[in-house]
């Protein structure tokens, strides 16, 4: 009951029982239709009695026939008497489960084997055994399942029928390969052994193979084999490699059958078309009817027992075998059908059609994408793949068969995407064969390597050699220069048309995986002995991208090739990209293998063209000779393991008499230690090219036999011996395969030409016979000779050898950051060139979107591996493409009409509706800015583009609001005009939108009405316009201005410097070829107003602004423009030189702030100062602001200055402005402020001379002023300090000079200092000057100025040195002379008419009261003074006689009568006695005499009228 209970939980079906009765009925009523089995009588009569008889007792007599042949139709009576009796053994059985599975399916498997069968019965026994998989009558467990399954196999595999319709006959087929499958692919099929999986593998292979059934057939059955060969390989996942390769060894040595499967090349013919003969004993049947036709002949052709050639057949034992063994399925099947798929591939085999080989080529595709990662664990399976396996695949890839073609280069990308990490040479020759079809054809002679050929249908052609191929690096140099010797070939042919699109596709689709390009370089450019192949592919690709690289080829090939080829190189960008923010541990082998390849590539040049040479370069690079052994051996090493030497130079080297040495140090790295010596001398002269002197020849076989024999080779009993056997090798090698020599050495010449050369005795027939059949199957080739066939049979050993060389070295799988740097220095350049130049030209959207990411990921990389110049090259691919770069410079700046779109005035410009339109124009600018936001550190040389078209967008009035203003010290912030004949002063700052043109601003101001008339603007330019202000938007262009603002200092040197750049475009290089192209003078030229200079200008300053940090590096660069500007002021517009003069004067605000910087100050305030007149004027205000600022906000300038030499330029600065009212203005009051007393003291001994000076200056403006306007008479009312604010400066400057005088004392109590240069330097220019303005035309100004003077002359300190009578005469001669002889001057009486008298009269009293204040004193009575005293009487002589109605007619003799009377009583002018004596001294008598004599000449009588003569004296006694 539970097993009743349990069973009905589980679907019920129909009883195995039932199925079996009813494919019993259906079999043998499908045998009942057959005329053979119409009447039961061939039932009935096939009993034989004999049996039931002997079983009762009784004795049964054999009937007389029974020892007759038996007849036909006794064979068909057995076959349905079979059913019968399963039908009587199931009756009798309680559980059908029970019974024997060979019993069950015995009747079956016989109607199937029958000849005498037909195809519907066939069909329905087959039918029968796929029921019974479905049924789960053959399930695991199934008594002697084993034994069954090896029937079943041989049974499909042996399945005969009589021929009908061939469709019906097809059937039969199609339920073969059914069963087939049921068997291998069902539970049941791991109990299958390796001969019956061969048996059926073959079966279903050759069914596909037979081109004379129906193509559904066969494609069904390569369907089939598809679904087999997974299930086949599948188990390869399951298996342990190493205990199935140990039982693959042992049943190779133990045993001597084999099972081989045979692909029939050919359809197999019928019955009577292949003689029974022909087949083997357990293939041959008894003779059949001629209608019959054995079906066997077209699924098993053959099984044959033979003695294998190739050591890839495995062998089975079928006699000594045990079923345990022979009934697991392993690997010696797997191997089997890998052997049979590689052979059908030989494209040499000419037994086997294209056809053939495309289902073979799809097989073997299907068994890499199941199990082509477990097949480099089995060595059989391995070798089988590295050798033959990629050879044929190769030499298929060269097929002009376009479906070979296809299918070859699908199973190699298969192939190397399973299996990539054991196939490092095999891809490096894939690959590079590839490149060689896809590039432009190149001429170049020589002999072939690995593929030889003509490139003709059918043939294969040249491809390189692995690892010694020739190519085109990046930058040019072909790697034959670089030392490739070996690599002299002829280039393949390029593919055409739809081979080329197929090899494309597959070079695309190999490449599909991240590290792909990084894993190049690591394995192939960073290995000395193998090509670049990273830096090939990146050359062919980058120049894949544009259409001059295919020629004679259809757009749309073309264009597919070139988006193929964009889409690898975009692809190698992301994935380097993604790979930028990994983490890896560093490691620099490789790349100083890297490094290390360059410099042997050199080093092989240099040996190629003179092998002296080259070893001298090894030596200087520490590539010989520095491992610590000798030098022979180093070099031997060397030479060896050095692929790309000229093998002629080399043999020709190593056996000069010189290097003897080196020659034996050459062959002892060889091992020949158990070789053969012809094994030994294949692999010598396999090194190097034999020399053709027969000397050389001899010294290298010479050393051959003595290494050699050192190895103790069996047979040989002397090194002479080895010697001739050398000898006879080579000539052996040539004699059997020179194409010249018609008559070959025989085995027995061989023999007899060694008679006793073994040390007087023979070899052994045995050991020459070996030799002999060695050279004769495989020729010696020499290096560099070998052609067709056998040089490519040559090229793929040595790939083979560099394999095994290779060793544990197998490809490297480098999904790592670590050699990203590298490899993206390498390449960058054509690559970022590649992806612009399809962003420009290419049309397709997604190929534009996949560019943009290009760019952006080429720019994260530059950022990244700190790389600016690729950063650069990117701004500037973007930037071309943009269409925003000027490409001419505007003189003027047009007329643009403004329209008012939603309250905001938009310029439509050209720029604007042409840009509207350019939608790869607005991507490229949008991507350019974007890339640059925020990245403003990595770019340096792209700073030229960026600001090229920031002045473009300005120049049409597209940039935002910020990024146009100018910064002044008079209005704070204002706006840069568009347009010429600009005020002096911009005018004041307005508000508007971010985008806004500001045209309507701009232009106003300065337009008049002579102006071109502005164009109208249509709807659609409009639409345009706000198309490209939106762009802008997009840009961000203000938050990439602020983000310069905020530079590195290496970013921001670069920034200014490309704004400096431009300016000096626009200005300097301008003007300059305005003079070039007139010739005329330089000064007469001027260049008209340019608002892009102002605003290049504008930007480099308030950049350089915003960085005071770096400002000792900014400088030099600004202030080289700016002085060149200023140098040349007046031929630049007036603006453009305002611009300038404030930009100066703002940066000396930042250098003030910088001690080191603090003497650029006064160099900028020089520059200012030697500014023409007309220039200086219209600035001044600007300058004199700008220096106010400086030194208010800066005083320790003022303060700290070391000498009068910075002073006297801030002097000369505010001098040369004066001329500009407000400037003057200005000035006066930042020199007054300076001069005004108070508690910060700025008057120093420095700026105490200057500061005279500039307030000289003032006061002399002021009389200039006053006397202009007179001369004019443009006002009645004279000017005052109340009505002229120069006068009043003027009067102003009187009164400093004034503190100067008391400041100067001051000075002087702290510091020591001699009188003489106190008097000459600051107190007498002071008088001097006072001196000068007591005569100005300004009456008030000249009235204080004399009332000053007559204070200090008058005061107690006017002398600096009580003993210097000299001050006193410098006073007068330097002061009150030239005052009173100005005075005397008609023309000064001329500024004043009405107050100059005045004027006179008080210089008048001002000489005399000076005289007596300064002369007539008891201190200065020994001083001779008589001189200045005649020069005083000479000046009131003629002030007195200037005009007898003037005032002073009468107001000199009463001064001089003071002066007399005081001259008097100071007893130096003494008159004489009326009588007697003299009692004055000479002094006193001179100076009577010269005064009487000077004053009787304008007033006679006067002295005696005003000084009585001495009384008499007594004369005087001498003593007693």
């Amino acid at each position: 009951m539970s097993s009743s209970a349990g069973s009905s939980a589980l679907p019920r079906t129909a009883s195995p029982k039932h199925v079996l009765y009813s494919e019993i009925l259906s079999v043998t009523s499908a045998m009942r239709r057959n005329s053979r089995w119409a009447s039961a009588v061939h039932v009935v009569s096939a009993r034989n009695p004999t049996a039931i008889g002997s079983h009762l007792g009784l004795r049964i007599s054999t009937p007389a026939h029974s020892g007759r042949q038996p007849r036909r139709d006794s064979r068909e009576a057995e076959l349905m008497t079979g059913f019968q009796d399963l039908k009587r053994i199931v009756d009798d059985a309680k559980d059908i489960k029970t019974i024997d599975l060979t019993t069950l399916l015995a009747p079956f498997f016989a109607i199937i084997r029958s000849p005498l069968s037909t195809g519907p019965i066939t069909s329905a026994a087959l039918t029968a055994l796929h029921s019974f998989f479905v049924c789960g009558l053959i399930v695991p467990g199934s008594p002697s399942l084993d034994q069954a399954l090896v029937e079943l196999s041989n049974t499909v595999s042996h399945c005969k029928f009589e021929a009908s319709d061939s469709s019906g006959d097809e059937v039969v087929l199609l339920k073969i390969l059914t069963v087939i499958q049921d068997c291998l692919c069902s539970k049941v099929g791991s109990g299958l052994g390796d001969i019956e999986i061969c048996e059926m593998l073959e079966t279903v292979l050759t069914t596909c193979c037979q081109m004379r059934l129906s193509e559904i057939l066969r494609r069904t059955a390569e369907n089939s084999m598809h679904v087999l060969v997974r299930n086949v390989f599948s188990k390869l996942h399951l298996l342990d490699p190493v205990a199935e390769e140990a039982k693959l060894m042992a049943v190779g040595e133990e045993e001597e059958a084999e099972i081989k499967m045979v692909v029939s090349p050919q359809d197999a013919p019928g019955a009577d078309e292949e003689p029974p003969e022909a087949r083997s004993e357990d293939e041959k049947m008894p003779e059949l009817n001629e209608t019959i036709q054995e079906v066997e002949e077209v699924l098993t052709p053959t099984v044959h027992v033979q003695r294998p050639e190739c050591m890839l057949f495995y062998y089975l034992s079928l006699q000594s075998f045990t079923r345990d063994i022979a009934l697991t399925d392993g690997l010696p099947s797997i191997l089997e059908l890998l052997r049979v798929l590689v052979n059908v591939l030989d494209p040499n085999d000419q037994q086997h059609t294209d056809s053939t080989r495309l289902i073979a080529l799809g097989i073997l595709n299907t068994a890499f994408e199941t199990a082509g990662y477990c097949i480099p664990q089995y060595p059989s399976l391995k070798s089988l793949i590295v050798d033959h396996g990629c050879k044929y695949l190769f030499q298929l890839a060269r097929s002009e068969n376009t479906f070979v073609l296809q299918s070859s280069l699908r199973t190699i990308s298969t192939m190397f995407e399973t299996m990539r990490e054991h196939l490092k040479l095999q891809q490096e020759l894939f690959l590079a064969f590839t490149i060689d079809r896809l590039a432009q054809p190149v001429i170049q002679h020589g002999k072939g390597t690995l593929y030889s050929g003509q490139g003709k249908k059918g043939s294969y052609t040249s491809s390189p050699r692995p690892g010694t191929p020739a190519s085109v690096s990046l930058d040019g140099e072909s790697e034959n220069e670089k030392g490739n010797a070996l690599s002299s070939r002829i280039l393949v042919a390029p593919a055409r048309g739809e081979l080329r699109d197929l090899i494309l596709e597959t070079l695309a689709h190999v490449s599909r995986y991240p590290s792909f390009m990084v894993d190049l370089y690591t394995n192939y450019d960073c290995d000395v002995n193998c090509e670049n192949l990273f830096e090939r592919l990146i050359d062919f690709l980058t120049k894949s991208v544009y259409p001059n690289y295919h020629i004679a080829i259809h757009d749309a090939q073309r264009i597919n090739a070139q988006y193929l080829c964009l889409d690898l190189l975009l692809a190698f960008v992301n994935d380097m990209a993604a790979r930028a923010d990994s983490k890896f541990s560093s490691s620099e082998s490789l790349i100083q293998t890297k490094s290390q390849k360059e410099l042997i590539l050199t080093g092989a040049a240099r040996f190629n063209a003179k092998p002296k040479t080259g070893v001298a370069f090894l030596e200087e690079k520490k590539l010989i000779y520095s491992d610590g052994s000798p030098k022979a051996q180093s070099l031997a090493a060397f030479l060896k393991g050095c692929t790309r030497l000229d093998k002629r130079l080399l043999g020709d080297f190593i056996s000069k008499p010189e290097n003897i040495d080196l020659l034996k140090a050459f062959i002892g790295l060889f091992d020949f230690k158990e070789k053969s010596i012809a094994d030994a001398m294949r692999e010598l002269l396999e090194a190097f090219r034999l020399p053709g002197e027969a000397q050389q020849i001899a010294r290298i076989t010479e050393t051959f036999a003595s290494i050699y024999f050192a190895s103790d080779p069996a047979e040989v009993k002397s090194e002479d011996a080895v010697y001739v056997l050398a000898y006879s090798i080579i000539m052996l090698n040539t004699d059997l395969h020179n194409p010249q020599i018609r008559k070959r050495m025989t085995i027995e010449d061989y023999m007899k030409n060694l008679r006793g050369v073994n040390d007087g005795s023979d070899f052994s027939p045995e050991y020459l016979q070996n030799i002999y059949d060695s050279i004769r199957r495989r020729e010696i080739v020499m290096p560099e000779e070998h052609t067709g066939q056998l040089g490519f049979e040559y090229a793929w050993k040595e790939l083979l050898a560099r394999t095994r060389q290779a060793g544990k070295w197998n490809f490297m799988m480098c999904n790592t950051s670590l050699f990203d740097f590298e490899i993206f220095k390498t390449v960058w350049r054509p690559v970022i060139s590649a992806i612009a130049y399809a962003f420009t030209n290419f049309e397709d959207d997604y190929i534009i979107q996949r560019a943009i990411s290009g760019f952006r990921q080429c720019a994260t990389l530059a950022q990244h591996f700190n790389l600016p110049d690729v950063f650069d090259f990117v701004v500037v691919s973007l930037s071309q493409a943009t269409s925003l770069l000027l490409e001419s410079l505007p003189v003027h700046v047009p007329n643009f009409p403004v329209v008012d779109v939603d309250g905001q005035s938009i310029t439509v410009s050209r720029l604007s509706v042409e840009f509207g339109t350019n939608v790869r124009g607005q991507l490229a600018a949008v991507v350019l800015f974007n890339i640059v936001n925020g990245n403003g550190n990595a770019l340096r040389e792209g700073w030229t583009q960026i600001f090229e078209m920031f002045q473009n967008l300005f120049i049409h009035s597209l940039l935002p609001i910020r990024m146009l203003q100018m910064e002044d010290f008079l209005g704070g912030v204002s706006m840069i005009p568009l347009r010429g004949n600009q005020p002096q002063r911009p005018p004041p700052r307005s508000d508007g939108g971010l985008l806004s043109t500001l045209s309507s601003y701009l232009m106003t101001p300065y337009g008049s009405s002579n102006e071109n008339l502005v164009p109208d603007a249509t709807d659609t330019d409009v639409e345009n316009t706000l198309c490209t202000i939106d762009c802008i938007t997009s840009c961000r262009l203000d938050e990439l201005y602020k983000q310069i603002m905020h530079l590195d200092l290496d970013a921001m040197t670069a920034a200014v410097r490309a704004l400096e750049a431009l300016a000096h475009e626009r200005t300097v290089a301008r003007l300059k070829q305005q003079f070039d192209d007139t010739g005329s003078s330089h000064t007469s030229h001027s260049l008209p107003y340019d608002p892009a200079s102002v605003f290049l200008l504008e930007t480099m300053v308030s950049i350089s602004c915003q960085a005071p940090q770096y400002i000792e590096e900014l400088w030099p660069i600004v202030f080289e423009h700016l002085s060149a500007l200023l140098s040349a002021s007046t031929q630049y517009s007036a603006l453009l030189i305002e611009r300038a003069v404030v930009s100066l004067l703002r940066l000396c605000l930042i250098l003030a702030q910088k001690p080191a910087l603090r003497d650029q100050v006064y160099v900028s305030f020089d520059l200012l100062s030697g500014l023409p007149s007309s220039v200086a004027s219209s600035v001044g205000e600007q300058v004199v602001a700008g220096v106010i600022l400086v030194i208010q906000k800066h005083q320790e300038i003022i303060r700290q200055s070391s000498s009068s030499t910075e002073w006297n330029l801030v002097f000369a600065l505010i001098r040369s402005t004066m001329s500009h009212p407000e400037a003057a203005r200005m000035s006066f009051d930042l020199i007054a402020g300076l001069t005004s007393e108070g508690t910060t003291q700025h008057i120093t001994l420095d700026n105490f001379s200057g500061l005279i000076l500039i307030l000289d200056e003032f006061v002399t403006a002021a009389g200039i002023l006053t006397e202009t306007q007179q001369y004019r008479h443009r006002r009645k009312e004279p000017l005052t300090s109340a009505n002229s604010p120069p006068i009043a400066r003027g009067k102003k400057a009187i009164d400093l000079l004034s503190v100067l005088n008391k400041q100067l004392f001051v000075l002087l109590e702290n510091i020591q200092m001699s009188g003489e240069h106190v008097w000459k330097q600051l107190y007498l220019p002071l008088l001097a000057s006072l001196g000068r303005q007591s005569a100005n035309a300004a009456r008030e100004v000249r009235h204080n100025a004399i009332t000053h003077l007559q204070r200090i002359l008058l005061g107690p300190r006017v002398i600096v040195s009580e003993h210097e009578h000299s001050q006193v005469e410098d006073v007068f001669n330097r002061v009150i002379f030239p005052l009173l002889d100005e005075l005397l001057k008609p023309q000064v009486l001329q500024r004043d008419p009405q107050g100059m008298p005045e004027t006179r009269l008080r210089a008048c009293a001002l000489l005399c009261k000076a005289f007596m204040h300064l002369e007539i004193r008891e201190t200065q009575a020994k001083y001779d003074f008589r001189l200045l005293w005649i020069q005083i009487l000479d000046l009131l002589d003629r002030l007195m006689n200037l005009d007898k109605n003037d005032q002073l007619y009468e107001a000199v003799p009463e001064s001089l009568k003071n002066v007399v009377l005081v001259m008097n009583a100071s007893n130096i002018l003494v008159p004489p006695p009326s009588s007697g004596d003299d009692p004055r001294d000479e002094r006193q008598r001179t100076i009577w005499t010269a005064t009487h004599e000077r004053v009787e000449r304008f007033l006679p009588g006067f002295l005696a009228e005003v000084i009585s003569p001495l009384s008499p004296t007594p004369p005087s006694h001498p003593p007693s």
